[in-house]
Protein backbone atom coordinates (compact mmCIF):
# COMPACT_ATOMS: atom_id res chain seq x y z
CA UNK A 1 0.00 0.00 0.00
CA UNK A 2 1.38 3.30 -1.06
CA UNK A 3 -0.15 6.26 0.70
CA UNK A 4 0.24 9.75 -0.61
CA UNK A 5 2.08 12.03 1.74
CA UNK A 6 0.32 15.36 1.78
CA UNK A 7 2.55 18.32 2.44
CA UNK A 8 1.39 21.48 4.16
CA UNK A 9 1.82 24.60 2.10
CA UNK A 10 4.59 26.81 3.47
CA UNK A 11 2.82 29.95 2.31
CA UNK A 12 -0.32 28.85 4.18
CA UNK A 13 1.69 28.54 7.38
CA UNK A 14 3.30 31.94 6.73
CA UNK A 15 -0.12 33.46 6.16
CA UNK A 16 -1.41 32.19 9.48
CA UNK A 17 1.73 33.23 11.38
CA UNK A 18 1.74 36.74 9.92
CA UNK A 19 -2.01 37.01 10.46
CA UNK A 20 -1.45 36.36 14.16
CA UNK A 21 1.56 38.69 14.23
CA UNK A 22 -0.59 41.33 12.56
CA UNK A 23 -2.86 41.32 15.61
CA UNK A 24 -0.08 41.07 18.20
CA UNK A 25 3.19 42.67 17.15
CA UNK A 26 3.34 44.25 13.70
CA UNK A 27 -0.20 45.35 12.80
CA UNK A 28 -0.08 46.79 9.32
CA UNK A 29 2.89 44.99 7.74
CA UNK A 30 2.00 41.61 9.20
CA UNK A 31 -1.54 41.91 7.88
CA UNK A 32 -0.39 42.77 4.37
CA UNK A 33 2.00 39.80 4.33
CA UNK A 34 -0.78 37.53 5.67
CA UNK A 35 -3.16 38.59 2.91
CA UNK A 36 -0.59 38.17 0.14
CA UNK A 37 0.63 34.79 1.41
CA UNK A 38 -2.94 33.62 1.98
CA UNK A 39 -3.97 34.32 -1.60
CA UNK A 40 -0.78 32.73 -2.91
CA UNK A 41 -1.30 29.62 -0.75
CA UNK A 42 -4.92 29.15 -1.77
CA UNK A 43 -4.04 29.38 -5.45
CA UNK A 44 -1.11 26.98 -4.94
CA UNK A 45 -3.39 24.48 -3.18
CA UNK A 46 -6.03 24.71 -5.92
CA UNK A 47 -3.46 24.18 -8.69
CA UNK A 48 -1.81 21.16 -7.00
CA UNK A 49 -2.62 17.85 -8.69
CA UNK A 50 -4.88 15.43 -6.78
CA UNK A 51 -4.86 17.38 -3.52
CA UNK A 52 -1.20 16.75 -2.72
CA UNK A 53 -0.89 20.02 -0.79
CA UNK A 54 -2.96 20.84 2.27
CA UNK A 55 -3.32 23.94 4.40
CA UNK A 56 -6.34 25.67 2.92
CA UNK A 57 -7.78 26.24 6.39
CA UNK A 58 -4.59 27.90 7.59
CA UNK A 59 -4.48 30.08 4.50
CA UNK A 60 -8.11 31.07 5.00
CA UNK A 61 -7.51 31.87 8.68
CA UNK A 62 -4.51 34.02 7.72
CA UNK A 63 -6.63 35.82 5.13
CA UNK A 64 -9.41 36.50 7.62
CA UNK A 65 -6.98 37.74 10.27
CA UNK A 66 -5.10 39.89 7.77
CA UNK A 67 -8.12 41.46 6.10
CA UNK A 68 -9.91 42.13 9.38
CA UNK A 69 -6.87 43.91 10.83
CA UNK A 70 -6.42 45.95 7.66
CA UNK A 71 -10.08 47.00 7.66
CA UNK A 72 -9.97 47.91 11.35
CA UNK A 73 -6.75 49.88 10.84
CA UNK A 74 -8.26 51.85 7.97
CA UNK A 75 -11.42 52.53 9.99
CA UNK A 76 -9.30 53.71 12.94
CA UNK A 77 -7.35 56.09 10.70
CA UNK A 78 -10.56 57.48 9.21
CA UNK A 79 -12.03 57.92 12.71
CA UNK A 80 -8.93 59.80 13.86
CA UNK A 81 -9.09 62.13 10.85
CA UNK A 82 -12.76 62.77 11.46
CA UNK A 83 -12.21 63.40 15.18
CA UNK A 84 -9.27 65.77 14.75
CA UNK A 85 -10.92 67.38 11.72
CA UNK A 86 -14.00 68.01 13.83
CA UNK A 87 -11.86 69.51 16.57
CA UNK A 88 -10.15 71.77 14.05
CA UNK A 89 -13.56 72.80 12.67
CA UNK A 90 -14.86 73.62 16.16
CA UNK A 91 -11.68 75.55 16.93
CA UNK A 92 -12.04 77.49 13.68
CA UNK A 93 -15.65 78.38 14.54
CA UNK A 94 -14.61 79.53 18.00
CA UNK A 95 -11.87 81.75 16.61
CA UNK A 96 -14.37 84.02 14.82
Amino acid sequence: MNAFVRQTSTTAVLSLVFGILGWIAIPFIGSIVAVICGHMARSEIRRAPASTIEGDGMALAGLILGWSMLILSILAIVAMFMFFGGLAFIAALGAH
